[in-house]
């Protein structure tokens, strides 16, 4: 009882210091899980659990330091010119047409299953446009962290595989019956964001993008434009470029660098190599190609290393959190606190039941807790009323767009230090929509096995 109070009353106050503003998101992961170690009683083996968490943590802040460094040479060479420059011509500086464009960007980025690389290319893309327009940056945050956490839930997204190894089943078997309920899902972001650009464009009425706006927005701009504080927010934006981007820009190597870009990406679905050496090897190829000059990559290296440290540093203090979360027994505990609330009448409603769990569930732990500590216990209990395992699994996956915000994931803090705004402004932002989209998920889901029920029904 007193883990389980513990575990919950150090995620309650780290959620509530930094929604507040009363410690920033580093210092809150460093010290709040320290004092709740403390008091109770595990201050003897704390130094171990610690190291352990940043330890099992370690390589995603690699990956992460060198993802950022690699996008930021694609970006200086003008690998997403294109891209934006399309966008442009389609939106006309309409804001209701290019928080839907986000939208539509994010999810198509996002079919390789890795959030990390989602936000690096859409904010890259899209951020430009929006300082630009004196648009609300949560917007673009918004839409892109839903997409993610939509498009996540294919087999090799992550989640999916959890559930299915966890419970041993296949995850052909898992995705495959969810395809219509994700398409559901993805409507529904559409209409979200549909609907933040149609708030957006009430606030900025449309605008009249200049003729050379290809040339300045994407990151080709001077110094002149290229730094500048969102009005609509009050955050200062990150500057997605220097004022040397012009004479860094490689347009005779966009295909080289988009072949790069591609193999990369390639290699990182079929799993041929760590994520972190992927992204090493791949940042070394792309400088050498783009910027054998010494003095180009020292500036590159420097322009980015602020950003890069800002996320590292996160990513370990994250560490030390889940390290002391998991090594007292705390994650474990809460789950379990959670089991025995459920009264055994609502036993036959397992699925449904996990499905809403799954969003306070996996904000509150990480994946790895939830799928392997969690769900084959619900799944046990779920098997004396002959749910399958296959439908608890499926059950299980409808919380991620929520999880996305928890402060446990390290590509949400790539997402907000990218797009200049705090974490606490984008979780309250969010957290709504968030919400909305797995309710659609999940309603989607209950439809089609509704349909079912009845076609069996019919066919007898």
């Amino acid at each position: 009882m007193l883990l389980t109070l513990l575990g919950f009353g150090m995620v309650l106050t780290f959620m509530t210091l930094i929604m507040t503003r009363r410690l920033s998101p580093l210092v809150a992961l460093i010290i709040i899980p320290i004092v709740f170690a403390l008091v109770g009683g595990f201050g003897p083996t704390m130094g171990a659990m610690m190291l352990e968490g940043i330890r099992k943590i370690a390589p995603t802040g690699v990956m992460l330091m060198f993802a950022i460094l690699y996008f930021g040479v694609m970006i200086h060479a003008g690998l997403f010119d294109p891209v934006v420059g399309f966008i442009l011509k389609l939106v006309k500086g309409d804001p209701l047409k290019i928080v839907m464009g986000s939208a539509a960007l994010a999810l198509l980025i996002s079919l390789d299953g890795d959030g990390s690389t989602t936000y690096m290319i859409t904010i890259a893309s899209m951020l430009p446009l929006y300082k630009r327009l004196k648009m609300n940056p949560l917007n673009l945050t918004c839409v892109a962290l839903l997409a993610s956490g939509i498009m996540n839930l294919t087999p090799w997204g992550g989640p999916t595989a959890r559930a299915a190894s966890a419970l041993h089943v296949d995850p052909g078997d898992v995705f495959v019956p969810m395809v219509p309920a994700m398409g559901i899902a993805i409507l529904s972001l559409m209409a979200i964001a549909f609907w933040l650009g149609l708030r957006e464009r009430r606030r900025l009425g449309r605008v009249a993008l200049p003729g050379n706006a290809q040339a300045t927005l994407p990151g080709a701009q001077g110094a002149q434009g290229a730094q500048g504080d969102d009005e609509s927010t009050g955050e200062h934006l990150p500057t997605m470029a220097g004022p040397e981007t012009a004479d860094l820009r490689r347009p005779r190597l966009l295909w080289v660098n988009f072949a790069l870009t591609t193999a990369l990406m390639v290699t990182l679905v079929m799993g041929l190599l760590p994520l972190p050496v992927l992204f090493m090897i791949g940042f070394a190829i792309a400088m050498v190609i783009n910027y054998p000059n010494l003095a180009h990559q020292r500036h590159l290296i420097s322009e980015y290393s602020g950003n890069a440290l800002a996320v590292v540093a996160l990513i370990f203090a994250a560490g030390i959190f889940t390290g002391i979360l998991s090594g007292t027994g705390m994650v474990e505990a809460m789950s379990r606190g959670l089991l025995a609330a459920i009264p055994p009448s609502l036993g036959p409603y397992l699925p449904t039941l996990t499905a809403l769990l799954s969003m306070p569930l996996t904000f509150f732990m990480s994946n790895d807790a939830f799928y392997f500590g969690v769900l084959p216990i619900l799944n046990e209990a779920a098997q004396g009323y002959g749910i399958s395992a296959v439908e608890m699994a499926r059950a299980s996956l409808i919380g991620q767009p929520v999880h996305l915000l928890s402060p446990l994931v390290p590509s949400t803090y790539l997402l907000v230090s990218l797009a200049g705004v705090d974490f606490g402004d984008h979780q309250r932002f969010t957290l709504k929509w968030a919400v909305l989209v797995c309710l659609a998920l999940m309603a989607a889901c209950l439809a089609m096995g509704l349909f079912s029920l009845v076609g069996h029904a019919l066919a007898r």
